[in-house]
């Protein structure tokens, strides 16, 4: 089986919380490594943040669309964390310790995509 075919049959069975997980995962991991570079790894460091902010970004153009499925107030603190994210990841381009608040953020919203946490919500609602 190619790499393509196995890429495209993973894409169309993997559900969208997995996807998200596995997106917020990569974008973390960027981030963490980014924290341990050098002062002078600007356009590394750069990479991952922009990258972390761009991921938020989708997010909250997406929690502004009318046609999400997700509650309001949930829509709403996606979008102001997002710009949160953005301002913040100012902050941490200067001061690399500060790409820890981001990566907390990113962990949080990791535990609510897995598998048993939606689970759980979905059981305490039924």
């Amino acid at each position: 089986m190619s790499l393509q075919a196995y890429q495209k049959t993973s894409a169309r069975a993997e559900d969208p919380r997995a996807t998200e997980y596995r997106l917020f995962a990569q974008v973390t991991r960027s981030l963490m490594h980014a924290k341990t570079l050098p002062m002078d790894a600007v356009r590394d460091r750069a990479a991952a943040i922009d990258w972390n902010r761009r991921v938020w970004s989708n997010l909250a153009l997406d929690c502004a669309s009318q046609d999400n499925k997700l509650p309001e107030a949930l829509r709403a603190a996606i979008i102001s964390l997002s710009i949160f994210v953005s301002k913040h990841g100012s902050f941490a381009m200067r001061n690399p310790e500060a790409i820890d608040d981001l990566v907390d953020i990113n962990r949080t919203v990791m535990q609510g995509l897995m598998p048993q946490a939606s689970a759980g919500a979905e059981q305490a609602a039924g």
